[in-house]
Order: structure tokens, then C-alpha cells, then sequence
């Protein structure tokens, strides 16, 4: 069951406060970096990203040089992380996109940014609302879609639908931010196993619905 307006007012202004500039922990100094990044972040985590991305983009700086890259070559940078294989494959290949079809530069529109190999909505609104301010989405990674359904924002399953479910909530300004600031509370205060509930800010507000004494959903 989705909260009232009074209650969803409550949420995000007890996340304001708490994550005020709520943003990803990926490191990035350009669109190009963040997209790349953000693609090799599937089934990784951020800590490890950055440490192939630091070695990854001192030797491949932008789409052209990644694009002229060997396979090789990136796999034995990408291979900490998993799916290193088929994540290198992807890598390049969407450089290859970029400098084919967008002049090497990162497409302003989801619309454009999907057609990338490896780009589905999630990444979109990453790299959109981060990058470029542009808010056209909320990325639902797997910590949003833990917090989310245990606010109670959505009873949906499918990525897309709790997305839509989330949109309808939030000012489409606030988009990029709410994702952000969902995903830091999911990975460090409402985590999967044993969640913080006497740490957590937006404690008031939850049902707990589903969640036992070990914080198993």
C-alpha cells in the first residue's frame, strides 16, 4: 500500500536532511567516465569500480581510445570485477556507439542513451540526472527496490513499475536525488540482513511490512 502525501512530505524532507547531496560513489570527471562506470557497477560494488575505472581511464580517456581498444587489453583491467569478459565486450562496444553515432560524446536524451549497448533505464537515469542535471528517471537498483517496498512507496516487482510507482511520488526535479539518496540508505542504514532501524531517520514512517527480527524480507 503507497503512503499519503503527508507521509511521503515527511520521507523526503527526514531525507533532505540526512542526504542532503545525495549522489553516486562512483568517481567520475566527465559523462563519458560515469556511463562507463556505471555499466561496470552491475553486480559490483562502487569500491571496486573505482579501483578498475582509475586504471581503466588513465590508459582510455575517452570513446575513441576505448573504442580502438584491444579485447585483451580491458579484460586484464576489468577482470576484478564480475562478468569481466562480457562487461569488456560491452565496454567497448558502446564506445564504438559513441564515436559512430553521437561524435564520441554521452546522448542528453533517454530516448538515445538506451541505444547503447548495455544501457537500460537504470543506467539512464544515472548518468542523465548526474552528469547533466537532466531528470528522467529514477534509477531502481536493488537497494531502492528494498527501501521502496519497505516504506511501503510500491507493492510493484518489476523494475519499470516501481519506478513509475516512484516518479508519481517525487517532483520530477527531486528524481535524480531521491534515487541517489534511496540507494546510500538502502547500503548503509535499511541493508538487506539486519537492518539499522534504531539509526534510521525514516524509522517513523515505516511499517516494516515483511520484515522479521533478522531483517529478511
Amino acid at each position: 500500500m503507497k503512503k499519503g502525501k503527508d507521509a511521503m512530505k515527511e520521507i523526503l524532507r527526514a531525507l533532505k536532511k540526512a542526504y542532503p547531496k545525495a549522489t553516486t560513489e562512483l568517481r567520475w570527471q566527465n559523462p563519458f567516465e560515469l556511463l562507463i562506470a556505471t555499466i561496470l557497477s552491475a553486480q559490483a560494488t562502487d569500491k571496486k569500480t573505482n579501483d578498475v575505472t582509475k586504471i581503466l581511464f588513465a590508459r582510455y580517456p575517452d570513446a575513441p581510445s576505448l573504442a580502438n581498444a584491444r579485447l585483451e587489453d580491458v579484460e586484464a583491467i576489468v577482470k576484478p570485477l564480475g562478468f569481466f569478459r562480457q562487461k569488456s565486450k560491452t565496454i567497448i562496444a558502446t564506445a564504438k556507439k559513441l564515436v559512430e553515432e553521437f561524435g564520441g560524446e554521452v546522448p542528453k536524451t533517454m530516448e538515445e542513451i538506451v541505444r547503447l549497448p548495455g544501457v537500460w533505464r537504470k543506467t539512464g537515469a544515472i548518468v542523465l540526472g548526474t552528469a547533466f542535471g537532466i531528470n528522467e528517471g529514477i534509477a531502481v537498483d536493488t537497494h531502492v527496490h528494498r527501501v521502496a517496498h519497505r516504506l511501503g512507496l510500491t507493492d510493484q516487482k518489476q523494475q519499470d513499475k516501481v519506478e513509475s510507482d516512484l516518479m508519481a511520488l517525487v517532483k520530477r526535479d527531486q528524481w535524480s536525488w531521491f534515487g541517489h539518496a534511496l540507494t546510500l540508505h538502502g547500503r548503509y542504514v535499511c541493508v538487506a540482513r539486519k537492518p539499522l532501524c534504531h539509526q534510521c531517520v525514516l524509522e517513523p514512517y515505516c511499517p516494516k511490512i515483511g520484515v522479521d527480527s533478522r531483517g529478511k524480507e
